[in-house]
């Protein structure tokens, strides 16, 4: 595979990343809930300049667009505010490493899922070794009886389920032109999370500069941009070289916790980082291969 695609493979995940840094800076003045209404439009803005930009069409079955509302609802609306409601209560870098943990819910809905990819003994490993570094991770909220950390952890947990639901579901929309997915999801998103925001959270008031600088950069770049460079990238790499870009989301999502918002982790918390990460590669099986022609 050419360098320029590991070099998109990582931006894309530095990009994701970058996510938890904006959503831990616009939940100082606003709620998640306004945080997903904020994102999706904002995304779903840019993805229709693109595809009228770029001459697309949508499609004609009416029926497609009620699924399409069932795809933004799951990939979009619940995540985009399950995960800055987390960061109310965790560092964002913690999130991140959370959300890092994708594959391994999604190998357990593609088991349950009709039609769905059955795990092989080294994603039942990873999925094993990825819930004990949550465990790990958590074991500082279970020790002081945080039950809002814990409750975070869970909301983190939650979000990416979604995802796994949303992986599953979205093999329905092959046929389908993704720039038309992606505009008509997340318009279906925005449509939904705006009137739920007001009710729930009155109008948001927006005062800081930062804010606004955080709400144009998780819209254009970590949801519109990635996700289109998503479908551009997906058929040059493969699915497999792009599920790469989980490692590097959770290390960028620690860097600028860290360097940025000051976040402080405890030992246990690198302990509980480490052991996903050996889920993770558990899971993506490629160094395994690698080793046990040598081991035979």
């Amino acid at each position: 595979m050419p360098i320029r695609y590991w070099a998109l493979i990582i931006m894309l995940g530095a990009i994701w990343g970058c996510s938890f840094l904006f959503n831990a800076i616009l939940i100082r003045e606003i709620g998640p809930l306004w945080v997903s209404a904020g994102r999706v439009s904002i995304g779903a803005v840019i993805c229709w300049v693109y595809f009228i930009a770029t001459r697309r069409t949508l499609p004609r079955d009416p029926m497609l667009y009620a699924q399409l509302v069932v795809l933004g609802v799951l990939n979009y609306a619940i995540p985009f505010a399950l995960f800055p409601f987390a960061e109310q209560h965790l560092a964002s870098g913690i999130v991140g490493v959370i959300n890092g943990m994708t594959p391994m819910t999604t190998v357990i809905v593609s088991q349950l899922w009709p039609g769905g990819e059955k795990a092989s003994w080294n994603k039942v490993l990873g999925v094993l070794i990825g819930f004990a570094g949550a465990i790990i991770l958590a074991s500082p909220s279970f020790a002081t009886n945080g039950s809002t950390e814990i409750i975070a952890i869970f909301a983190a947990l939650g979000a990416t389920c979604c995802y796994a639901l949303t992986l599953n579901y979205a093999r329905r929309f092959k046929a389908i032109d993704s720039a038309a997915v992606a505009s008509s999801s997340l318009t279906a998103a925005a449509l939904l999370m705006i009137p739920v925001a007001l009710v729930f959270e009155g109008v948001p008031v927006i005062t800081r500069p930062e804010t606004w600088g955080a709400l144009f950069g998780i819209g254009v770049f970590s949801t519109s941009f990635s996700f289109l460079l998503v479908y551009w990238l997906l058929p040059k790499v493969g699915a497999t070289n792009l599920s790469l870009n989980t490692f590097i989301t959770p290390i960028s999502a620690i860097l600028l916790g860290v360097l940025v918002l000051h976040e402080s982790l405890l030992p246990v918390h690198f302990v509980g980082i480490f052991v996903i990460f050996l889920g993770l590669v558990c899971i993506d099986g490629r160094l395994i291969k690698r080793f046990r022609p040598a081991a035979a």
